[in-house]
Parts: C-alpha cells; sequence; structure tokens
C-alpha cells in the first residue's frame, strides 16, 4: 500500500509550528532532519534560511507549483469552513480566530512556494511516499513527521502505519509524529498497539505533551528512539 496524491490535504505548518509540534530545541535544529509529509510547509524555507538543511519528503513535489496552489484553492475554503462549523473541536491559543488561521497559513503556503523550485533543484523537497525510502540506514539524526501518520488512520492500514515508521526507524535515529489524533479529532486506534510493536521491538517509546495544540485534545507527540 502506498500513499496517493488524493489522500492527503495539502496544508503547509510553519517553523514555529514545528519547533512546538516536535518540542525541537536550538541543537536539534542544526541535525540532520528528515521532514516527512511536508507538503508546502515553510519550515524546510525558513531553516534555509537560518543556515540548516532539512530534506522535505511528500508525493506532492511530483507536481508543478501551479498544480500545488490548484489543490490547495480546492481545498482552502472546505478546511476552513469546518473549522468555523465545529468550533469545539478546535483550540484557538495558537490561532485568534478561522480568519487568522486562513491568513498565516496562507502566508506560510507562500513561504514555501517562494522556496519550492530552488529547493527541488537543490534537493531539499522530494517526490517519495512511505512506507519505503531511498535512503541509507541512519542517514538522518531525526525524523519528524507532521499531521500524516495517526492524523489519516481512517485511511491508512495499521499495516501501512508499522511499515512506514519501521523504516523511519531505519533511516534515522529518532522518529517523532504529530498529533497523535485522526481527521475527526479522536485518538488514532493505531497509538495503542504501535506503541506496544515497537515496544517489543527494542525501540523507546515516549507520549509527550507538546505546547501546540489545535485539535482539541491533539497536543500529544510520539517519540520513538533507539536503545543502542
Amino acid at each position: 500500500m502506498s500513499v496517493t496524491l488524493d489522500q492527503v490535504v495539502p496544508w503547509g505548518r510553519s517553523l514555529k509550528e514545528y519547533r512546538h509540534m516536535f518540542m525541537l530545541s536550538n541543537d536539534e535544529l542544526t541535525s540532520r532532519i528528515l521532514g516527512v509529509g511536508d507538503g508546502p510547509a515553510s519550515f524546510n524555507s525558513e531553516m534555509k534560511g537560518l543556515g540548516h538543511t532539512v530534506i522535505s519528503i511528500d508525493p506532492i513535489y511530483l507536481l508543478s507549483e501551479k498544480q500545488i496552489e490548484q489543490r490547495i484553492e480546492k481545498t482552502y475554503d472546505t478546511v476552513i469552513s469546518q473549522v468555523k462549523q465545529e468550533p469545539d473541536n478546535f483550540v484557538s491559543d495558537f490561532f485568534e480566530n478561522p480568519t487568522h488561521l486562513g491568513c498565516y497559513r496562507l502566508d506560510t503556503m507562500r513561504r514555501f512556494f517562494q522556496d519550492y523550485e530552488m529547493g527541488k533543484v537543490q534537493g531539499r523537497y522530494l517526490p517519495l511516499s512511505l512506507p519505503k525510502l531511498s535512503f541509507a540506514d541512519k542517514q538522518f539524526d531525526l525524523a519528524v513527521c507532521s499531521h500524516f501518520l495517526f492524523l489519516y488512520s481512517d485511511q491508512l492500514s495499521l499495516d501501512f502505519h508499522r511499515e512506514s515508521i519501521q523504516e523511519l526507524c531505519r533511516v534515522s535515529r529518532e522518529v517523532r509524529i504529530f498529533p497523535l489524533l485522526t481527521l475527526n479529532c479522536r485518538k488514532s486506534p493505531y497509538v495503542s498497539p504501535i506503541q506496544s510493536y515497537f515496544e517489543n521491538m527494542s525501540f523507546s517509546v515516549d507520549i509527550s505533551v507538546v505546547p501546540y495544540e489545535f485539535q482539541k485534545g491533539g497536543n500529544e507527540m510520539m517519540r520513538i528512539g533507539r536503545t543502542t
């Protein structure tokens, strides 16, 4: 099973959000980072501006800038409308209201587009899909997966999650996944079996509360690391 382009909504997030979602320290920002499912996030671009390098992977990078913009235009109003119609499912600590959310998202994605073509040339945006990657073992210090694994539990199987996380553990020394909720704001049914599976595989698995919450109850991150 692999991810198709029509399964995931393109929705980019900023470096500030990544720092909160994954509790990234200043030292960790200088490490070898793999961004998984980054989509039109400005994380890579902002890290580049600070002199750091991130490799972002997402099947959406098969598309041109114009094609990604068209996909965002098709889904933007729907996403913002859902936030307006279901306010009890969302926390507004980071965003003042749906209008602020929309403006912040568009600004974030504009930063991505300003960097996208050059980033592809430099090999910072790669159109790769889980569950199999072409990277070497332990090529990265840290793999961060934002709003993909667990979030799309209704669309992607437990086997897909297990194989994908196993692959991320192969190519990086530590994996962090946020959030642990599904699109309907419920805790993913895969969290417990994934935790048990990797603990039984002698990985350390930790679930931490982080200083970022948008989906109500979605302020937890899973951290999976090597014990040797």
